[in-house]
């Protein structure tokens, strides 16, 4: 890069200091600006927004503020982009800003694609708990597990939806705290299916160090340090046992009961899908990045998996009903 150019650059970055506002920092967390190597540039910024003080009540009046967006953040946004076309003029990679990618606010929506896939989760989850509830009488034994982690999972993807509506720091903790929780829950599903049914008190006392490990992993989060590689490890893990403990029970019970074989395509699909999380590109359009891609494909997963808890619900039903008769 010849030096005026560099130059050029550095003082736009200090005047797009004053542009953003509050007592924060702007970071610029990859992408090289400078022969000498990458840049991880932390500008403080004024405290005073001198290009939104004439038009913040108006702003705070707008659709924006239905989603908690402030004038600050809007001009952060505009910011934003403006690197962004300093980086390509330069023939540099796209940056990432706090470690994200930039994306093209559609409405009051940060992230637009990942926002409406996650939308779409939680309305398939819905429609599909609805369907069980009507279908699957609450007499069925596995019939208050199975709506509990429906419920547990309509939370994960209202937070989800949130989330990538508005990155705030409370969204983006219980969008993670939430999904910790559904991995959770789906453990316990499994244990109910093959252990609780018929030692009840295995169950409970499972369920009860799940919940210890749950509170565990929000009190340290929340209270000492936000970790993202020990979330991810965390979750990675408890992910792994879920995996293995359903797809073992699969294996052992497909010929026996032909609908559980959906589970197993569901185990199998979420695995293969989750590779989709290790790629990292510059969204498509400025909009459809690797995670929002994988939230799109999980949606028809989701209606899978109610529809295998619908048929074994049914079939624990008629089993259990067949012993009644029996005694």
């Amino acid at each position: 890069m010849h030096t005026n150019t560099y130059f050029s650059l550095m003082y736009m970055f200090y005047h797009l200091s004053y542009i953003l506002a509050g007592s924060q920092h702007f970071e610029i967390s990859s992408g090289p600006l400078h022969p000498a190597g990458p840049l991880s540039l932390h500008l403080s910024l004024s405290p005073i927004c001198p290009l939104c003080a004439s038009h913040d009540k108006e702003f705070t009046r707008s659709h924006f503020s239905v989603s908690g967006w402030t004038c600050q953040d809007d001009c952060k946004y505009e910011c934003m982009w403006v690197t962004v076309g300093l980086y390509l003029k330069e023939g540099h990679r796209v940056p990432q800003f706090h470690g994200k990618w930039p994306f093209s606010r559609f409405l009051f929506f940060q992230e637009p694609a990942s926002a409406m896939a996650s939308f779409l989760n939680g309305l398939a989850s819905l429609v599909m708990l609805c369907r069980y509830h009507t279908s699957v009488p609450a007499s069925s034994p596995m019939y208050p597990t199975c709506v509990a982690f429906a419920w547990v999972s309509l939370n994960a993807w209202f937070w989800s939806t949130v989330f990538h509506t508005k990155d705030t720091d409370l969204t983006e903790k219980m969008d993670y705290f939430c999904a910790s929780t559904v991995i959770l829950h789906s453990v316990y599903l499994c244990c109910v299916r093959t252990v609780g049914l018929q030692h009840p008190a295995v169950a409970s006392a499972f369920r009860a160090l799940l919940l210890l490990m749950l509170t565990a992993h929000v009190s340290y989060l929340s209270l000492v340090h936000f970790d993202y590689g020990y979330n991810l490890a965390a979750n990675v893990a408890i992910g792994l046992v879920n995996v293995v403990w359903w797809l073992a029970w699969c294996l052992r019970n497909q010929r026996r009961l032909p609908h559980v074989r959906k589970c197993m395509v569901v185990v199998l699909l979420l695995q293969g899908l989750s590779l989709l999380e290790l790629l990292d590109f510059p969204p498509f359009f400025w909009v459809l990045d690797a995670h929002a891609i994988w939230h799109i494909s999980t949606i028809p997963v989701h209606v899978l998996f109610f529809s295998f808890l619908e048929d074994d619900s049914l079939y624990l039903l008629k089993e259990s009903e067949a012993k009644f008769k029996l005694d």
